[in-house]
């Protein structure tokens, strides 16, 4: 079954989320250097112009995207009847959220 498209959207819905979990305690951080006052806040802003800041933050994105297709999918298969067309659902998901990812890469370089 690890060639069906089913069970790569079901791994990149549930890859996505173990991601933006563990993104979650850094991005608590930095918006606590925001409650240590404007001088903290900036040194950190300042940090966030790094090109490798920049590829993380559209990683983000596109994990974002990703888990959000894969979990329509999701309802989709729990509220809809079963249909042959599902697995094109899958290949929908995943070109709806790299063509987000893309998009905001593009936005990055404008």
């Amino acid at each position: 079954m690890r060639g069906h498209a089913g069970y790569w959207a079901f791994l990149t819905h549930r890859v996505s989320g173990v991601l933006l979990a563990l993104f979650l305690p850094g991005h608590f951080i930095a918006l606590g250097s925001a409650l240590e006052g404007a001088a903290a806040l900036d040194s950190f802003l300042a940090w966030t112009e790094s090109p490798l800041v920049k590829v993380a933050e559209w990683g983000i994105v596109l994990l974002l995207a990703a888990h959000l297709a894969g979990g329509l999918r999701v309802l989709a298969l729990e509220l809809l009847p079963w249909r042959d067309w599902h697995k094109t659902l899958a290949a929908l998901a995943a070109a709806a959220s790299l063509a987000v990812g893309l998009a905001f890469a593009l936005a990055l370089q404008v």
